[in-house]
């Protein structure tokens, strides 16, 4: 790995227009939207330095398909992006710090019965905790990354994180657990495009990854196999699935290897008494036992989330907003308010599957309010 020789030297120096110009830091993936949103903030401007993140301690040589970004082959085109933009560049191994933060935090969630989201995970703790503080320590202003999020400059000197213009690629719900000091040190050049004006701007600063696909699924499970993963860090432990009166209905071999709202996989032989589809509707690791029933029991009426962390101000008691309870799930109206700590929320109208462990992000209109892990949620009956 390539070592940073250390924080930019001199005063920071100032455009013409008489602003600021910033030393930026862009953490640069491989990927089309990291190089463009660097290529953005150079000719904006900005003194930048690109950085690749090396995350894993094993790195493939390539990536599998659109599978992971944290291979050999992306710190190489990342590397390539950069000469092009004609900034400096360097790697920075974080793999330890990722792997404690982001790996062994998503095994342990699993093995507790909860759905964690190890992109906001990483988002939380590497790229703008580790990642900004050591830029931060380093003289730099700012951390500039690829993904698809607004910030708003307010009047008062504060900044708001918006939703992006493009819906379909918008990633507001995994940087809602930026709080305001974070902000203050983000840039999302971004936000304003759709990816289809991205890839041609690619093509026209002749960058090479114009045209490479999109990193989907979880970085560090490059085949795609979940479970296999899950399987490989908490072994195998048969336990039951039952129904909500408890009957068995099967077998399984591992609790770890359900969500909330499963319905494929359940292997379970015999057909429910009313011929409906069953749903994985709860995981207790305690005594290893999945229970499944019908799709109303998994309308979630309101829910209580912990470790609330807040783009702004503190929402108002009662306040009324929209929630995203999943990654590319829909909004849906909620009343919210913070009680001892906790964030409570009520929906207007049921919502289904929606596991412990995952992010509840709060809106108002396109600003990001805030984030909470959910902790427990209360359902219709299953006899209602």
């Amino acid at each position: 790995m390539t070592e940073f020789p250390g924080a930019p030297t001199g005063p920071s120096p100032i455009d013409a227009a008489g602003g600021r110009r910033l030393r930026v830091l862009a953490a640069m993936s491989g990927g089309v939207d990291s190089a463009v949103a660097a290529a953005r903030a150079a000719e904006a401007g900005h003194e930048v330095t690109g950085v690749h993140l090396a995350l894993s301690a094993n790195p493939q040589s390539f990536r599998t398909g659109a599978r992971g970004c944290c291979t050999i082959e992306d710190s190489r085109d990342a590397r390539r992006a950069a000469d092009v933009i004609g900034i400096p560049f360097y790697v920075w191994d974080l793999a330890e710090r990722f792997r404690e933060d982001v790996i062994d935090d998503f095994v342990a969630e699993y093995a507790a019965g909860r759905t964690p989201n190890p992109c906001l995970r990483c988002n939380e703790k590497i790229k703008f905790a580790a990642l900004l503080d050591k830029a931060i320590a380093l003289g730099f202003d700012a951390v500039c990354t690829g993904h698809y999020a607004r910030i708003v400059d307010l009047p008062t000197g504060e900044r708001e994180l918006h939703r992006a213009v493009d819906a379909a690629k918008d990633q507001s719900y995994v940087l809602g657990v930026l709080d305001a000091d974070q902000l203050a040190h983000s840039l999302f050049p971004l936000g304003d495009t759709t990816k289809d004006v991205i890839r041609e701007e690619a093509e026209r600063r002749g960058l090479a990854v114009a045209k490479k696909p999109d990193s989907h699924d979880i970085c560090f499970i490059a085949d795609g196999d979940t479970q296999g993963f899950l399987a490989k860090h908490l072994g195998t432990a048969t336990g039951d699935i039952v129904d909500a009166d408890g009957t068995k209905l099967g077998e399984h071999d591992g609790a770890y290897g359900f969500t909330i709202g499963q319905r494929k996989g359940l292997r379970i032989g015999r057909p429910a008494a009313d011929g409906k589809p069953r749903y994985v509707l709860d995981i207790s690791p305690v005594d290893n036992t999945v229970t499944v029933g019908p799709a109303e029991g998994l309308d979630v009426l309101s829910l209580t989330a912990i470790r609330p962390r807040w783009c702004g101000a503190v929402p108002a008691a009662d306040g009324r907003y929209t929630a995203q309870l999943r990654a590319h799930g829909e909004e849906v109206p909620v009343s919210a308010a913070v009680v001892d700590g906790e964030l409570r929320v009520e929906l207007d109208t049921p919502a289904r599957g929606i596991a412990p462990g995952q992010a509840v992000v709060l809106y108002d209109g396109t600003r990001v309010v805030g984030s909470a892990t959910i902790a427990a949620t209360e359902r219709r009956s299953v006899n209602a």
